[in-house]
């Protein structure tokens, strides 16, 4: 059965360490609208994320997902709608207020410089240098192959060596690669792209591994995809959007791919046009 959001409620509890509760929302958006010109790209999408969880969102083409990752990654933000991180009202204007938040995403191009060995690929505009004017010292390159091998052995992440170029890298470990340089940052929010499109199957179950990592660490993980075997195997809840809104939210338990399916079709409506929200009870 699908669960409906409440809107209603703005703010979440806190607990006395200062992060929400784990069954609370880490991230919650609240009636998120977008347009370019004419086109609804968003309209009043209601989406959260808890501590700890891993969330599948998925869609056909065109449903609106990228948009809406945009808007959380600060690379398009809301034209109107609200946005909580821990309980408190935020704005997202461009990708360092969420970086900020500690809201990090893994594109789907994964940005890495191929040319370049893991360890600089990691620190790449975050360099440490021994001295404390930057510009006249030379690079920790210790300290940074250090802490490059304790990310990546944190998220039990594999490599021949981490000074190999990424260009060496199967598609799984370079996945891994992207996912560290967003860890250095000490993020509370990962956002990742179809990360096992265009990838085998021993590359896939890597990535997969290290999605069920990040959750043994208490981040809150959002996972775009098309592979409803993958989304099924990791995540724990799965938001549907279609037509630039939020279907449901299935609890991945107790719910299957052939509901999903329905959801993402519009078959579950009937292929109504008053979709999202407003099929599922205006909640």
């Amino acid at each position: 059965m699908a669960e409906e959001l409440t809107p209603s409620v703005g703010g979440t509890a806190m607990s006395t360490a200062g992060q929400p509760p784990k069954d609370q929302p880490r991230l919650r958006l609240i009636n998120i609208n977008k347009t370019f010109g004419a086109v609804r790209a968003l309209t009043d999408v209601n989406f959260e994320v808890r501590v700890g969880e891993v969330m599948g969102l998925v869609g056909d083409n065109g449903a609106g997902k990228s948009t809406l990752v945009k808007t959380i990654s600060g690379v398009g933000p809301a034209d109107s709608g609200e946005i909580y991180m821990e309980g408190q009202l935020v704005k997202i204007t461009n990708p360092q207020s969420a970086t900020r938040l500690g809201i990090e995403t893994v594109y789907q191009d994964l940005s890495l410089c191929d040319n370049l060995d893991i360890v600089s690929n990691l620190f790449l505009g975050r360099e440490e240098h021994m001295l404390p004017i930057p510009a006249l010292a030379p690079l920790s390159e210790v300290a940074m192959e250090k802490r490059t091998l304790e990310v990546l052995r944190s998220l039990d992440v594999k490599v021949p060596s981490v000074r190999v170029p990424v260009a060496t890298l199967s598609g799984g470990q370079r996945q891994s690669v992207a996912v560290a340089r967003t860890i250095l940052r000490n993020p509370k929010l990962v956002i990742l792209d179809e990360p096992t499109a265009a990838l085998g199957v021993a590359q896939t179950r890597q990535v997969l591994n290290l999605i069920k990592r990040l959750r043994e660490q208490g981040l809150s993980v959002i996972v775009i995809s098309h592979n409803l075997a993958d989304v099924f195997e990791v995540v724990d809840r799965v938001t549907v959007m279609r037509l630039g809104r939020r279907v449901s939210t299935f609890e991945i338990k107790s719910t299957t791919p052939e509901k999903i399916v329905a959801a993402i079709t519009g078959a579950e409506f009937g292929d109504s046009a008053t979709n999202g929200d407003e099929a599922t009870g205006g909640k």
